[in-house]
């Protein structure tokens, strides 16, 4: 498929190729590129409709009219709803005042026109035709195409922070103030979803929705899980455009999404990062390549997708946001630092680090996967990158550290923002906790059976959906970057705003005495078994790593699953134990706790 991007006459004809609607003229513009999209992709009289414009540069500079080309010349109106980046910088705009007719919609720079098109109002007459695949490829992917992925990705989450979860996917896509291809099919299809990914179906449900509206191809591999001696290998590759069986395109669309959650599993982002059989590819550790949609491929197995960065500012550190799934089908948004991105190289299986979803193009009518070569040498992509192979966990950290917060911090601020993430991280727990005692809750007496040895991290099931082991793992190391980080700017004070007049070791007495006053000043507050609420300080929960270790069992009662002491008034409202056997079980697995470590799986 040639490549489409050089003139923005070709460019808009791929971005805008499923409307159905005639692109009349396109004046030509070397920079900035735009990807602009219009949803739903037909339109009647009386409909509003979503105009979003993307482009690799900012576009506050940019001016939109859309008047009718009747003789009254009517125009509708324009309203900006939001806009976000970047890169992709972008913006979202709603139109409205449309009757029936054609419109033609300019976008300016200044007083230069550099795109103009037309659109026919007119009333909707949805195909009957069915496909025998899932969908039609009408396209492939492109840089136009991933910016405005990228932007949608961004604006689903635009305002969401670390203290937001949903119970499921479809809370955030059936959102029209969210979702800019809400109904985009004109099929009211987005009630009629049911998705409830969990963290490694997370990225593939959300690109394939995305194809999915946009006619775009979308596919996913059958991989192996791996191991310390090979990482995870994939072989099958199923796509949109296999025969998808008899079924209007919303069941369709429902059934490859429940394929890819049968399919997709913790290793499946794990491979190699050479890997040209992956789904994915490595880019660079750039402000201009972790893009919303990128992946972060944990090497336990979690995955999250980057959502958003928050700028650094003088009183302010920065933030890079991503959103994670939950077994239980929850997600929520997560920052990047060490307790929730969990970065390490040596006795795991695959590689893990950041990822982007390897293109797919058409050539000669079939489905292609691009090489890494070709992704390198793309004028598209060209972000091929392994550098993260042999960086050290000091160094990827060091490396994302200077990226989210360019200027030295002041380490009053930095700890304070670190306890705001554990602060963040513990509120989850509580909600992961309370779902887990709800199911106990609707099922007494039933004991949850817990699987041997390392299976306890990667079973399915009801130990997957109520058990945390992997989160609890994630927690003790959060704890362990709040106790270290007086020693970190001890070690690295030129990462940090430091006064003249003060030594380090004053520094560093001054930080824990500050961590030491953050832990009693925060609190969380969970349900015991009675009804009751029981609340802990921070300092609390930290002088309860240990307990922590063994508290990820849902056989277990709630006040042991929060680090009760033995004969303390806290724990005489738990009348609920895990068999003994599995307790005798934890202690086994004990030893990886205690290293931070996760069991090879």
């Amino acid at each position: 498929m040639a490549k489409q991007r050089i003139e923005i006459k070709k460019l808009l004809i791929l971005t805008l190729g499923i409307l159905g609607l005639n692109l009349v003229l396109v004046r030509a513009a070397t920079r900035p590129e735009f990807s602009v999209v219009i949803s739903p992709a037909r339109i009647s009289p009386g409909m509003s409709a979503r105009l979003i414009v993307a482009s690799d540069t900012e576009i506050s500079e940019v001016s939109l009219e859309i008047k009718c080309q009747k003789k009254d010349g009517q125009r509708a109106k324009l309203n900006l709803v939001k806009r976000g980046g970047g890169p992709p910088f972008w913006q979202w705009w709603q139109i409205t005042g449309l009757v029936f007719g054609r419109y033609q919609l300019d976008i300016s720079i200044g007083r230069k026109v550099i795109y103009s098109r037309i659109i026919e109002i007119s009333p909707i007459q949805l195909s009957t035709s069915e496909s025998s695949q899932f969908w039609p490829a009408e396209k492939g992917w492109d840089a136009a195409e991933e910016r405005i992925y990228s932007a949608w990705i961004e604006a689903l989450f635009k305002e969401a922070t670390e203290k937001d979860s949903w119970p499921d996917l479809n809370s955030v896509l059936s959102d029209a103030k969210r979702n800019f291809l809400y109904n985009h099919l004109g099929r009211s299809e987005d009630d009629h979803l049911k998705l409830q990914p969990d963290c490694a179906d997370l990225p593939f449900v959300l690109r394939g929705y995305f194809a999915w509206k946009n006619r775009l191809p979308f596919g996913f591999h059958q991989c192996s899980r791996g191991s310390l001696s090979h990482a995870p290998i994939c072989d099958r590759w199923l796509t949109n455009e296999l025969p998808a069986g008899q079924a209007d395109e919303i069941q369709k669309f429902s059934r490859l999404m429940r394929k890819v959650m049968d399919t997709v599993h913790s290793g499946t982002a794990r491979t190699e990062l050479i890997s040209e059989s992956s789904d994915y590819y490595p880019v660079p550790l750039s402000r201009n390549s972790l893009r919303p949609g990128v992946v972060f491929a944990d090497p336990y197995g979690h995955t999250l997708v980057l959502v958003r960065w928050e700028s650094q500012t003088d009183g302010q550190p920065g933030e890079l946001l991503a959103v994670d799934a939950q077994p239980d089908g929850t997600i929520g948004i997560k920052r990047f630092w060490k307790g929730n991105f969990v970065f390490v190289t040596e006795n795991v299986v695959g590689q893990p680090g950041f990822k982007a979803s390897r293109p797919i193009v058409e050539i000669d009518h079939q489905l292609k996967l691009m090489s890494n070569q070709e992704i390198q040498n793309s004028p598209d992509y060209g972000n091929f990158s392994l550098e993260q192979l042999n960086l050290s966990p000091e160094e990827f950290y060091d490396r994302l550290e200077r990226l989210i917060n360019p200027e030295p911090l002041d380490p009053e601020t930095a700890l304070r923002d670190l306890y705001q993430a554990l602060y963040e991280q513990l509120l989850v727990r509580i909600e992961s906790v309370e779902i887990g005692e709800k199911f106990m809750r609707d099922h007494p007496g039933q004991i949850i059976p817990m699987p041997s040895g390392v299976a306890v991290f990667l079973a399915g099931g009801a130990w997957e959906d109520y058990s945390t082991p992997n989160r609890d793992l994630r927690l003790l190391i959060a704890m362990d970057t709040i106790e270290e980080f007086p020693d970190k700017v001890y070690r690295h004070p030129e990462r940090y705003k430091v006064k003249k007049s003060e030594t380090l070791d004053q520094l560093k007495s001054r930080l824990q005495e500050l961590s030491s006053r953050l832990a009693t000043q925060l609190s969380i507050t969970y349900t015991r078994s009675d009804g009751s609420s029981w609340t802990l300080s921070l300092k609390e929960i930290l002088a309860r790593k240990e307990a922590f270790e063994m508290a990820y069992n849902p056989n277990d009662g709630v006040e042991i699953r929060w680090g009760a002491p033995e004969g303390s008034e806290e724990i005489s409202t738990c009348h609920r134990h895990a068999p003994p056997t599995q307790r005798r079980e934890m202690e086994r697995l004990r030893v990886w706790f205690k290293k931070r470590l996760h069991p090879p799986t």
